[in-house]
C-alpha cells in the first residue's frame, strides 16, 4: 500500500506540481488549500507524511504543525514545510513549532523525492 501524503498550499498550481511529482513516484496524495482545511482533514484521516506551505489564509503553516503535534496520531509523523521563507529566524520557528524539514521554493522535484523518501523510510 502506497504511503499517504497531505500536501498543503494556498496556491493551486504549487498544489497541482508537487501532487503531479509525488503521483510520479507512486505516493498517493490529498491536497488542502489552507492550514485550516488541512488540520480538519488530518481529524478525520491517517496521513504518513504532511508537506505544508507557511504563508497561507485562516491557519499558517507553523500554526498547522503546532495544531498537529496536538493531536496524538501527528505526534510523530514527519511534517516538512515547502515555503519561500528562508530565512535562519523563520527556520528556527518551524524547528520550535515541530517541524521535521524546511524546503525553499521554487521546489526541486527530484529533491522533493529524496525528502519523501526519507523522511517515510
Amino acid at each position: 500500500m502506497s504511503k499517504h501524503i497531505l500536501i498543503v498550499d494556498d496556491s493551486t498550481s504549487v498544489r497541482q506540481m508537487v501532487e503531479a511529482t509525488l503521483k510520479s513516484a507512486s505516493y498517493t496524495v490529498t491536497a488542502a488549500k489552507d492550514g485550516l482545511e488541512a488540520f480538519n482533514l488530518c481529524k478525520t484521516a491517517s496521513f504518513d507524511f504532511v508537506l505544508t506551505d507557511q504563508n497561507m489564509p485562516n491557519m499558517d503553516g507553523l500554526t498547522l504543525i503546532k495544531s498537529l503535534r496536538g493531536l496524538g496520531n501527528y505526534a510523530k509523523t514527519p511534517i516538512v514545510v515547502l515555503t519561500t521563507e528562508a530565512s535562519d529566524s523563520m527556520k528556527a520557528q518551524g524547528r520550535a513549532a515541530g517541524a521535521t524539514g524546511w524546503m525553499v521554493k521554487p521546489f526541486d522535484p527530484a529533491k522533493l523525492l529524496e525528502v519523501a523518501k526519507k523522511v517515510l523510510g
